[in-house]
């Protein structure tokens, strides 16, 4: 490529910092009264800060030289009042910055959280957690430091400003020779940041693989213990540390190289004040107050030099981290309501219809061919088929976690994708093959999606899920707090408060997608009856691989590549079809669903 066609190309590092700063300003809107008050006080506190060298200079050579006392008092008692206007100042500037940058950081995070509920599955697909988890934190926090330090580096400008303006009205050659070097600084500093962004972008993309490999450990940690591969996660972790930790000595040696250089600047302008101002004094064209104001200005000009590095460095990390919270906020969710979304018909119904779905996840292959599937209002539809037939993926296109290519499905006469989201899905429970409980109460898991439910409500679903005789034999009852997953509890006690879950929203279709096939086979009786209870009446979608949960059924579909092979009851299909008697006698042994099963 030559040089002039990658002058062209797109600098993806850039555009993502460019996407940053746009989304900082843009948070930073709502809190313009704020900003305002932080960046007055900043500039209040530096306009007092300046004040003093030239008040301390007009004391010596007006007050101690001569020996006027008043003069003395006068000058001090304006350096006091000064003080105090550098207090308040400094006070306000910092809550002001502290309340910006909390404020902006809560509402990154909320935004971001909601967004994230938004997008479709899809997206959390192939979404890494960690990465997420690392936006959703670390890039913040990365937000909040540079916030908090926006009026300190206005301040710091100020002072930098301030300084040279009073140097170049006392004595310009002073001003140059304390000064000169501020251009050479600047040279630095750009170059510094040139070379440091890129680093630290690589870094807090690290930060996100440590994210990932502890949240997966953490999550996993049954089948890391099961599989003896602790050993294995830590060497994952102590590699990805390993690479974080490289970024960040990368980082501190470029600092190292470029700070020295800020404190040794201010010294040199010190020396060179000294010699050339002495000679000056001795020759009685300056004052000693002002040699005395002029070192304090050199003084002074010491923390926004240190400061610049940290800053340049803080703001090219902060940009970079908002980047990255733009690209996941820019992202569309592909599953939205419809513009102009319409209600479902008041009868309690539960009718369905799948009319000539066509279906794959991706750029992958079909899963669903053409299928052509009607359940009636309070029917039971057991689907039943080999590995990757298409069973879950019919039930994933009810609630529309993901839409169909072609064709639709209709829920009691209406497209599912012409109806409000939220009222779709209160209209379906689920019930997983994999149960989620949330650390909390057994009372609040039943009443998840339901948080206003009465007491009597959250003990009738349980009632009706089978579930109510263990929780009462708890020490607790409904208020036993449970861990993460509910791994405290057995496989089927978590099963039925699923089931109990998904049945107090009374919904007019509920989906068992192999409800029972994690349940210890001893104990699916229990589970049964439950499912046999809460069934009757309502327009049930069974994915299910055991004979028994299969005969709950009142009509059996059996899937083949994504197109119905047979219907009929259990008995009928056990009887004239050799594919779905090769199914069940698979299901006798273990088996793991795929993906796109």
């Amino acid at each position: 490529m030559s040089r002039e066609s990658r002058r062209r190309a797109p600098d993806p590092e850039r555009a993502l910092r460019r996407h940053g700063y746009r989304l900082i300003r843009t948070s930073l809107r709502p809190l313009r009264g704020w900003l305002v008050v932080a960046i007055s006080s900043a500039l209040t506190w530096t306009l007092a800060k300046l004040a003093v060298p030239l008040l301390a200079a007009a004391a010596i050579d007006q007050g101690i030289i001569p020996g006027d006392t008043d003069a003395i008092i006068l000058y001090s008692s304006l350096i006091v009042a000064m003080g105090v206007l550098q207090g308040v100042g400094m006070g306000v500037r910092r809550y002001g910055a502290w309340r910006i940058a909390f404020r902006v950081e809560t509402d990154l995070r909320d935004r971001l959280f909601a967004h994230l509920q938004r997008l479709h599955f899809a997206f959390h697909d192939e979404a890494q957690t960690g990465q997420l988890m690392s936006r959703a934190n670390t890039d913040i926090l990365q937000v909040n430091q540079m916030l908090t330090y926006v009026p300190i580096t206005i301040s710091s400008i100020a002072v930098l400003v301030g300084v040279v303006i009073v140097m170049v009205a006392a004595s310009p050659m002073l001003a140059l020779l304390a000064l000169g070097a501020l251009p050479f600084l600047n040279v630095m500093a750009t170059r510094f940041v040139a070379r440091a962004t890129p680093i630290g972008l690589e870094q807090q993309e690290k930060l996100g693989d440590v994210s990932s490999v502890i949240e997966e450990s953490i999550s996993g940690i049954r089948a890391v213990k099961g599989f003896g591969a602790e050993a294995l996660q830590t060497d994952r972790l102590e590699h990805e540390v390993s690479e974080v930790r490289a970024k960040a000595l990368v980082l501190a040696r470029m600092r190292a190289g470029f700070l020295p250089v800020l404190d040794f600047v201010p010294a040199l302008s010190l020396a060179l004040i000294l010699w050339y101002g002495g000679h000056q004094v001795l020759d009685g064209n300056l004052e000693i107050g002002q040699i005395v104001a002029f070192n304090a200005y050199i003084l002074m000009l010491i923390m926004p030099l240190r400061m610049a590095g940290t800053l340049l460095a803080l703001v090219a990390r902060a940009s970079a981290s908002a980047g990255r919270i733009y690209e996941v906020l820019q992202t569309d969710a592909e599953i939205t309501d419809p513009a102009d979304g319409r209600s479902l018909p008041s009868a309690t119904g539960g009718s369905l219809q799948f009319e000539g779905v066509h279906f794959a996840y991706g750029d992958g292959p079909p899963v669903l061919d053409g299928l052509d599937l009607e359940l009636h209002a309070g029917e039971a539809v057991a689907i039943v088929g080999p590995t990757a037939s298409g069973k879950t993926t019919v039930a994933r296109l009810i609630p529309r976690f993901y839409d169909v290519d072609a064709g639709r499905v209709v829920l009691d006469g209406v497209d599912v994708r012409s109806l409000r989201l939220r009222e779709l899905r209160r209209a379906v429970g689920i019930v997983f093959e994999d149960t989620f409980l949330f650390s909390d109460t057994i009372g609040a898991n039943i009443a998840f999606a339901e948080p206003d439910a009465t007491n009597e409500q959250i003990h009738r679903a349980a009632e009706l899920a089978g579930a109510a005789d263990f929780i009462d034999a708890l020490p607790d009852g409904y208020e036993t707090v449970i861990g993460e997953y509910g791994y405290s509890l057995s496989g089927g006690q978590r099963q039925r408060i699923a089931i109990a879950r998904a049945v107090l929203a009374d919904p007019r279709v509920l989906i068992l997608d192999d409800a029972t096939s994690s349940v210890d086979p001893t104990k699916e009786h229990e589970i049964r009856a439950a499912l046999r209870e809460v069934m009757s009446g309502r327009t049930t979608l069974i994915i299910a691989h055991r004979p028994a949960t299969i005969a709950l059924a009142d009509r059996v579909v059996l899937l083949d590549r994504g197109r119905i092979a047979d219907v009929g009851t259990h008995t009928e299909l056990l009887a004239r079809s050799d594919l779905y008697r090769a199914v069940l006698a698979q299901s006798a042994r273990p088996h793991t669903e795929e993906h796109v099963a």
